[in-house]
């Protein structure tokens, strides 16, 4: 297997339900295809994007959700919110290409980093990080809000 090629997909695509939800369903199991299409209609005026990897059978082994954002902090940085490679297709190199891609858009947006949060139970995928020479520089804080 060798990956071909890295596509954006837009909103009202079907290959986002399709193929790219599948692979993403890997990382965040709790979205369903609904709840799916309204974040993605949501985050799309914020700036989120999705791409997908396919491999040379036409097979979608690699989803990213990403965002440029602009702070104070780091001036302008490509913010990845997703990044998963289907169970079959890790340690391919599919994983490196997709950063490698989203590497290539953080430096056509003018970005200064590529950033993203990683949860502290993934240590397969840190490791992968680590590997691919991102640095811990933070600690993320979450509080859940209860909703009415």
């Amino acid at each position: 297997m060798s990956l071909t090629k890295i596509i954006d997909l837009e909103p009202g695509d079907a290959r986002l339900a399709d193929d790219l939800l599948p692979v993403l369903r890997e990382l965040r199991p709790h979205l369903t295809e609904d709840l799916f299409r309204e974040v993605y209609e949501r985050g799309y005026g914020q700036g989120l994007r999705f791409s997908a990897a396919y491999d040379d059978r036409g097979v979608c082994v690699g989803a990213a959700g990403w965002r440029v954002v602009d702070n104070t902090s780091q001036i302008r940085k490509l913010y990845v919110d997703d990044l998963v490679t289907t169970e079959g297709a890790r340690s391919t190199g599919v994983g490196r290409k997709l950063l490698g891609y989203l590497e290539e858009r953080a430096r056509e947006a003018g970005c200064r980093y590529l950033s993203l949060d990683s949860g502290t139970h993934r240590t397969d995928a840190h490791r992968f990080y680590l590997r691919e020479r991102l640095d811990i520089v933070a600690f993320n804080f979450d509080k859940a809000l209860a909703s009415d």
